[in-house]
């Protein structure tokens, strides 16, 4: 078994050195935020994932996994840091930097280095960049240097695991890992084959990094259609969801549901990755990343234009984070579209999700905005915003709804109507559940 040192104990990292501790690695995970590192210790992770806790703790109790603020020497070293958006939809590369910058001198002959970060194309031989210079002593490899000799390996390996599924995924899912050489990406076969029980794709680390960003701009896209018809529709006056659900018994379409944008941490950054490296031929994936970042904005100005019709209405938003049942609020369009519509100050806003304990900070200070339970939020509501397809709101009556005006950008109500033969509103239709059944009496009668 290995030793292996893992940068940056978040989403990713924190199930991936639990994971390989499970499996008899010895792992050190390290990361700057001291308070998580804190939680982490006493058997807590800072965010919730089904089975997390359960994993981490018998990994500390064996003493397998330990968890600092500061990298060791070891066989392995995984970088999962952030990689966010900075001004300009460009990316922030300083997090994968600075681990690598943190991680050098703990290197030795035979080591290999990890990036699992989504990055843009060259970032991995970036990095082989940066360790040449911080360590002369130590012969880096260089991209399809197939002939060359070299003391450390260096591969990308895209993570593919999805919030609320994380540790299943990880030993489920398909791996690709892309090495700077062949021998850097056999370096990491060696490693992942310990844990992933799903086939292990080899290549080289250009494509590897290419095929993570294509992945999540390939679903935007699909997205960004149902989106962009959802809005279509509310034009001209149709159902958006009977419109899908009809065009999808065709043999050969399959059409997403649409929602209020698009969050996470993957799909809403990702695409301005390939944008930024190719801004000419990246037309379609543009337009679809400014599709997707406009229907938050849509779905505001609906709901103002509704507010009108009350002196100082009440909007309850059923829904917080990114998508249902995960606790996770990157990239939230539901946080964006309830922080939009605080900044009316003739709004009082209600929040409710079963998987928010507290405000968070860009909505804790604000005075017209308060966090409470479904029932106080449909009770003293005026306006019933549908943000996030939670399992605990699908199980909602529709009939309590009956004299509010709702907003239902997910078609969560459609989801019991249609049980019933009844066809849900639009995305962006706005109505009550007594005009829902009246068009479902004309379409079924």
């Amino acid at each position: 078994m290995a030793e292996v040192c893992v940068a940056g104990l978040g989403y990713i990292g924190l199930p991936t050195a639990a994971m390989l501790a499970s499996q008899g690695h010895q792992v050190t995970g390290f990361d700057i935020n001291a308070a998580a590192v804190a939680s982490i210790n006493s058997g807590h992770p800072h965010f919730h994932e089904p089975d997390l806790q359960m994993l981490l703790s018998a990994a500390l109790s064996t003493g397998r996994l330990k968890v600092q603020t500061e990298p060791v020497e070891a066989d392995y070293f995984i970088l999962a840091v952030p990689t966010p958006l900075i001004e300009g939809q460009k990316p922030d590369l300083s997090y994968v930097y600075a681990a690598c910058d943190e991680i050098a001198p703990c290197l030795r002959a035979g080591s290999t280095v990890i990036l699992e970060s989504t990055s843009p194309v060259g970032t991995t031989e970036r990095l082989c960049e940066r360790i040449a210079a911080a360590r002369p002593d130590l012969r880096v490899p260089r991209y399809m240097d197939v002939g060359g000799e070299f003391d450390i390996f260096v591969c990308h390996c895209p993570e593919r695991i999805l919030p609320g599924q994380m540790l299943r995924e990880l030993v489920s899912n398909d791996r690709i890992i892309g090495g700077v050489t062949d021998a850097c990406a056999q370096s990491g076969v060696a490693l992942y084959e310990t844990f992933v029980r799903s086939n292990l794709l080899v290549t080289d680390c250009r494509t590897a990094e290419f095929v993570k960003l294509i992945e999540n701009a390939s679903r935007d896209i699909n997205i960004a259609f149902a989106n962009e018809l959802s809005m279509i529709c509310d034009h001209l006056g149709i159902d958006v969801w009977q419109a899908i659900e009809l065009a999808n018994r065709h043999p050969r379409v399959k059409i997403l549901q649409p929602g209020p944008g698009v969050g996470g941490h993957c799909i809403a950054v990702d695409p301005w990755f390939i944008v930024d490296s190719a801004p000419d031929l990246s037309r379609m994936i543009r337009v679809a990343r400014e599709v997707n970042d406009r229907k938050p904005k849509s779905v505001v100005e609906t709901i103002r234009a509704l507010a009108k019709r009350f002196k100082r209405p009440i909007v309850s938003c059923y829904g917080l984070t990114y998508k249902a049942d995960v606790d996770d609020l990157r990239e939230s369009p539901a946080l964006e579209i309830v922080h939009d519509l605080a900044r009316s100050t003739n709004l009082d806003i209600l929040v409710c999700d079963p998987h928010v304990r507290e405000l968070p900070a860009a909505l804790a200070d604000l005075s017209n905005v308060r966090l409470v339970g479904p029932d106080d939020a449909r009770r003293q509501a005026d306006i019933v915003v549908f943000l996030v397809g939670h399992r605990q709101f699908q199980r909602l009556e529709a009939n309590a709804f009956l004299n509010k005006v709702v907003v239902d950008t997910i078609g969560l109500l459609g989801v019991a109507q249609r049980r019933q033969h009844v066809v849900a509103a639009s995305a962006q239709s706005v109505s009550t559940i007594g005009d829902l059944r009246t068009a479902a009496q004309r379409l079924t009668a």
